[in-house]
């Protein structure tokens, strides 16, 4: 079991998580889904305290993609409700371990409750520093991107923007992730290897993680293990050993 002490100071500025196999954690304890979603917010509430306390600055959780709302509409539901009441319970937690919440995705897309309690915590954790936790909502990358070329085509059309002018910087600036910097590691559990319509422009030089461990069971010396594995590779980004050294 990997503990904290046994990592170096090349902590990761960024993390982003793929919280899968909530659904096959229940169906293996023989219990309906719904038990699985919500031994999977003991997880969260685990993964953040872990990422705080080793000093990362921004995690990313994926907590509901684009493609979730085609899910059965009673799991839907359960997730939507777990949600608020998630965020209901963790705001002591965020305000004591000074975590600011964010969001990213298609926001408008939630239900009306769970829009208004993650606004009001959005509100109430603006100003803390240690770290800030970004739960992706409704999100998918493509519907993310396509929406940033959207934004772009009108204001080139409207002589805001030069086409020959655009770069990264100004994609970036229309992402739902303008204010975080790119991924530097992203973790996947319960086995799956493959990215999920997630965070694709933001991860083009993260460091990738699987783990056959289910959501659920996923404590913080997992974290910290995903953590060690990342501190032992060479980050090069194009260039080569040689002209890192």
């Amino acid at each position: 079991m990997i503990n904290k002490e046994q990592l170096n100071t090349n902590i990761p500025k960024h993390v982003a998580i793929i919280m899968d196999g909530n659904g096959r954690w229940a169906k293996n304890k023989g219990f309906f889904r719904a038990v699985g979603h919500e031994n999977g917010s003991k997880a969260v509430k685990e993964a953040v305290e872990a990422a705080a306390e080793i000093g990362i600055k921004y995690l990313t959780l994926y907590a509901f993609s684009t493609e979730n709302w085609n899910r059965p509409k009673l799991e839907v539901q359960t997730l939507m409700k777990l949600l608020v009441s998630s965020l209901k319970k963790e705001i002591k937690t965020l305000q004591k371990n000074k975590i600011r919440l964010n969001a990213i995705g298609n926001l408008k897309a939630l239900p009306e409750k769970a829009q208004k309690e993650l606004l009001e915590v959005i509100e109430n954790t603006k100003n803390n520093d240690h770290m800030t936790l970004s739960l992706a909502l409704s999100y998918g990358s493509r519907e993310e991107l396509i929406k940033t070329i959207q934004e772009i085509s009108i204001k080139v059309k409207n002589n805001v923007i030069s086409p020959h002018l655009i770069n990264e910087g100004v994609i970036n600036e229309h992402l739902y992730t303008k204010d975080l910097p790119d991924v530097d590691l992203l973790i996947r559990t319960s086995g799956e290897q493959r990215i999920s319509n997630f965070l694709l422009w933001q991860i083009a030089y993260a460091e990738l993680y699987f783990t056959e461990i289910l959501w659920p069971d996923f404590k913080k010396s997992d974290l910290f293990e995903a953590i060690l594995n990342y501190q032992q590779r060479e980050r090069r980004f194009g260039k080569t050993s040689e002209q890192l050294s």
